[in-house]
């Protein structure tokens, strides 16, 4: 047994084993050609003296920083934050297990300074993006760099590898199943089309209505609503409409109209039904339970960042992946 030493290099494990740091190095990564006794001498050895590859010098040899890039929208809502907060924790979990760093970057609708200066200054080796928009800026420069990356979220931009839930799948079910049940008025309540998301759930909506045979009625549309005010005069003008079951394209925007609701004295599911196509813990307190959309935020942080180390190991990788979800039924549309 080889005595134990602390912070030994591949210059003393070259040195004590009477070969080439290269031949080191090689053992190490599984990289190169070598024979499988030295293979094992080398492991056997940095096994017995605990030795730690030093970032830094590794990151020089294989000319990688062993950082990924996690960016969010500087701009997002209270609301919204859980979400990315669940995507992130997903992707550091993976990247920890590839003995990464992440570094986070946020981007606005309009501003992507930091993006580019952690990429042109090359801190990271790649990429994933927590958002995407109908003209995502980021995006664009993102493929124009050169550098590798992954869309948590869909993108009109073409060659741009993307993991996404099936909304539109999703919202379609979830509105044919409304309608099955007997709702004949659904008002949608959505944000701002700027967003990617937002638009495939409308899709999802509208092939809803069409599978069960209701035409898309466009004053029981309501989009691109950014505030609680916008919000609660959407609420307001779905009631006087006649609606009898109001669709929220988001946790947040549920939670409002619940509330706005709750304030009138509208009685939920009594006076009007209510749905979401999206779940959070901030629709968890609200009786009755509310009908919605579960997805695993969390899954997409794993699989984005699974799916970027792949394409950094220069694995081909589908442009497209889309992850399931569940439709629950709940007490605030029965």
């Amino acid at each position: 047994m080889s005595e134990v030493r602390n912070n030994i290099t591949i210059s003393d494990v070259a040195e004590a084993l009477g070969i080439s740091k290269t031949t080191v190095s090689r053992a190490i990564s599984g990289n190169g050609r070598i024979g499988e006794e030295t293979r094992q001498k080398v492991l056997t050895y940095i096994k017995e003296n605990n030795y730690k590859p030093n970032p830094m010098a590794q990151g020089l040899a294989t000319q990688r920083t062993y950082n990924i890039g996690w960016v969010a929208p500087g701009d997002s809502s209270m609301a919204e934050l859980p979400f990315f907060q669940r995507c992130m924790s997903g992707v550091c979990e993976i990247a920890t297990t590839m003995n990464y760093d992440v570094l986070i970057s946020l981007v606005s609708e309009g501003n992507v300074t930091h993006l580019k200066r952690i990429v042109e200054n090359k801190k990271v080796d790649g990429v994933i993006m927590g958002r995407t928009l109908v003209d995502d800026k980021a995006v664009k420069y993102l493929k124009k760099s050169g550098i590798p990356f992954v869309v948590i979220g869909s993108t009109h931009e073409k060659k741009v590898i993307q993991i996404d839930n099936d909304h539109v799948n999703a919202c379609r079910e979830i509105t044919s199943i409304l309608i099955l049940k007997g709702i004949k008025k659904p008002a949608l309540i959505g944000g701002h089309l700027i967003h990617v998301v937002n638009e495939s759930r409308l899709k999802g909506y509208k092939e809803g209505l069409e599978s069960q045979g209701l035409p898309v009625n466009p004053e029981l549309l309501y989009l691109n609503n950014v505030s609680e005010r916008d919000i609660c005069k959407s609420v307001d003008s779905a009631i006087a409409a006649g609606t009898d079951c109001l669709i929220c394209m988001d946790d947040g925007i549920c939670n409002i109209a619940l509330n706005k609701l709750r304030k009138d004295g509208i009685s939920v599911p009594g006076d009007v039904k209510v749905a979401s196509f999206y779940n959070s813990e901030i629709q968890a307190n609200h009786q009755p339970a509310v009908t919605t959309l579960q997805y695993d935020p969390k899954e997409l942080g794993n699989v984005a960042c699974r799916t970027l180390f792949k394409v950094l190991d220069g694995e081909k990788v589908p442009e497209k992946t889309l992850l399931g979800y569940e439709v629950l039924l709940k007490g605030s549309t029965f």
